[in-house]
């Protein structure tokens, strides 16, 4: 796509960019944590209500559902924001920081939600498609599977859809460049939780008592060991111990020591394999050091896995929406219920650059740093590529 065709598909929803602006940074302003999105489903809803759609909220907890409607064709296409903050202080020092301590939109939800107004905004004015537009603002995507919740609540089936789409910024492209791809994008994401267990006792006498810290610390090796020895090299898997904690006293052998972790994966048997080697491995230090291990295993979000036809019909519209789109070489390691949307409904999901030191607030920060701030100056791309999607999709 020219650089002219980009500037023309920006020049038709330029007259929105200042008040959209001004609704991201008050939702920045005003955050709200996975399932207490209160205000800003309201405010969603009462955008939406404004341009004439038919919407619904409280569909799996603070979800809005917005449906706009035109011509004659029972094609029906979704697009999907998330909207939900992270528990995290916010250190950017901004005009429009949060007003909530230790609440922050530090992953740009405040910007996809704004993006997807804007695409009702544009939509609902030019209406140049023929068919149903579903405009899905969902809850608790950071770690509290909002998206399952509006499933189990009926999504699909109360708001019929062909196919489903989403976007996230991305601050290690380029403002403005986009990049998405058949088959898996984000990672799988589990979590593991290890108690060892021994008795206690006095750190001078080891030979008294199971030693739980240094079980814990076998573990932390063998399970290192896991990906690099158990899984195919041309797979991939990541394994991390993130916290361990035990003990109160230099002089004490603690009882018990906790471990907690996560695994990323793309494949179900790589998943499987993984889990099955962790218990093995728990079950065998607990063996050799005489404590007890026990393990819970937690599969929260499965792997984002787009339609190779929708990815294709993704990087068509962002052809059009931006400067520069192609298909991303590898998925990323992080993790995003929009998973389940796309175990349900075919569809595909695009990473929209949104750039790094390019001398906008906070902009060198990355997501979840409590100095991250969304890039106002790709809230047109957003707008356009949603729009053009839906327009190509629903074409008259």
């Amino acid at each position: 796509m020219s650089a002219a065709a980009s500037r023309d598909a920006l020049a038709a929803v330029d007259d929105l960019l200042s008040p959209l602006t001004a609704i991201r940074r008050d939702l920045h302003a005003n955050p709200e944590l996975g399932y207490a999105e209160h205000r800003t489903a309201a405010r969603v809803a009462d955008e939406l209500r404004a341009l004439g759609l038919e919407v619904t909220a409280g569909v799996g907890g603070t979800g809005v559902v917005g449906v706009l409607r035109n011509g004659a064709s029972d094609r029906r296409i979704g697009l999907r924001a998330d909207m939900d903050a992270l528990p995290i202080v916010e250190n950017t020092g901004l005009a429009h920081a949060s007003c909530r301590h230790g609440v922050f939109h530090g992953c740009g939800h405040d910007g996809h939600t704004t993006m997807l107004l804007g695409a009702a905004w544009h939509l609902s004015r030019t209406r140049r498609f023929d068919g149903t537009i579903v405009f899905v603002f969902q809850p608790a995507e950071e770690g509290l599977a909002g998206a399952k919740a509006m499933i189990e609540a009926g999504l699909f089936a109360r708001f019929p859809m062909d196919e489903i789409y989403a976007l996230h910024n991305w601050p290690e492209l380029p403002a403005g460049e986009a990049r998405t791809r058949p088959g898996a994008i984000m990672a799988a994401a589990d979590r593991f939780d290890l108690l060892v267990e021994g008795r206690g006792g006095h750190a001078a006498q080891p030979h008294t008592t199971p030693d739980a810290v240094l079980a814990a610390s076998q573990l932390v090796t063998q399970l290192n060991t896991i990906v690099s020895r158990r899984i195919a090299p041309s797979a991939s898997a990541v394994l991390s111990v993130t916290r361990i904690e035990g003990g109160s006293s230099h002089n004490v052998l603690p009882a018990s020591v906790a471990l907690t972790g996560t695994v990323r994966s793309f494949d179900a048997a790589v998943q499987n394999r993984i889990e099955e080697s962790l218990r093995a491995v728990a079950a065998g230090v607990a063996l050799a050091t005489e404590t007890r291990i026990d393990v819970a295993y937690t599969r929260y979000y499965p792997a984002t896995i787009n339609d190779p036809e929708c990815a294709a019909h993704a990087l068509a519209a962002a052809k059009i929406a931006c400067e520069r789109a192609e298909m991303a070489e590898h998925p990323s390691f992080a993790s995003e219920d929009f998973a389940f949307l796309l175990q349900a409904k075919r569809g595909a999901y695009l990473w929209l650059g949104q750039g790094r030191g390019l001398g906008f607030g906070n902009g060198d920060a990355p997501l979840h740093h409590p100095s991250y701030d969304f890039n106002d100056a790709i809230i047109g791309r957003g707008v356009a590529w949603y729009s053009a999607l839906a327009e190509a999709r629903l074409s008259a």
